[in-house]
């Protein structure tokens, strides 16, 4: 696996891990990337296996799943002198931050993750899931990358965006989106989709890092995910952001924004 990899900032800044969700890219955290470099902080952002330029030549999906990426990133942290590092996940990004959380403790400091998951518990509905997200892999390898696109962006979880984002971000997130490979993507679903992961429900009491979980009120299937993953990590503070959807950092990146800077500083997130 090579992968994309870019730090920002003075290196002797506290360290700050970037994850993006399903479809983006390191790129995708640019504003909150930007804000954090001011404030002294040692950015890094990759590009998950499947999307960008990370995993260009990997063809089987074992390569790209959510507990390998994870002893990846763990590798690539030691590797930058960056452990522990503080982190934030996204979606498909805080699966991954959950499992570097209890496979690599030593690897995690402080952990924020805004609408994750920590995978499907039940065997039954696992399986449909698999079979669900193969039927997108379909659709991606038959129809390509733009009708994938437009597809995706009418699904229901991320219904909210047509009256709670900006034109211009969803534009911006349009273009990140359309920049993916058809078979990253579809090597992405068929590693490490929610079917494809193995379930974290048992092992979150385990976590000893300060958590923050985020969430939008809005986002009616991942709220109660969220809500579960905060009560199950020891200590979790939950805050959910009136306005927002799926994706809070795009929907309501002030308030994202001032929540996750005064965690990461130590402060109390009023």
């Amino acid at each position: 696996m090579r992968w994309e990899v870019r730090a920002t900032g003075p290196r002797t800044g506290a360290p700050l891990l970037l994850l993006h969700g399903f479809t983006g890219r390191g790129i995708s955290w640019a504003p909150l990337a930007r804000r954090m470099v001011a404030l002294g902080r040692n950015v890094i952002v990759v590009d998950l296996p499947g999307h960008g330029r990370t995993g260009r030549a990997v063809t089987d999906p074992q390569e790209a799943t959510v507990e390998r990426t994870a002893d990846h990133l763990s590798e690539i942290l030691d590797n930058l002198h960056a452990a522990p590092s503080d982190v934030i996940g996204y979606s498909l990004g805080a699966r991954i931050a959950l499992r570097l959380a209890v496979a690599h403790p030593a690897a995690v400091n402080r952990l924020v993750l805004e609408s994750p998951s920590a995978g499907i518990a039940d065997p039954g509905a696992r399986s449909e899931r698999r079979e669900a997200d193969e039927r997108l892999v379909q659709a991606i390898e038959r129809d390509g990358i733009e009708r994938f696109v437009a597809d995706w962006e009418r699904n229901p979880v991320f219904a909210s965006h047509a009256t709670t984002m900006r034109p211009e971000r969803a534009d911006r997130q349009r273009r990140i989106r359309l920049a993916n490979r058809p078979e990253g993507l579809a090597l992405s679903l068929r590693g490490a989709g929610q079917g494809a992961m193995e379930p974290l429900h048992d092992r979150l009491a385990a976590i000893d890092a300060r958590t923050l979980v985020i969430a939008g009120t809005l986002d009616a299937i991942g709220l109660p995910r969220a809500r579960a993953v905060a009560a199950a990590i020891p200590g979790a503070t939950l805050r959910e952001i009136e306005g927002a959807g799926h994706t809070p950092h795009d929907e309501q990146p002030i308030e994202f924004t001032r929540l996750v800077t005064h965690f990461l500083a130590g402060d109390p997130v009023a």
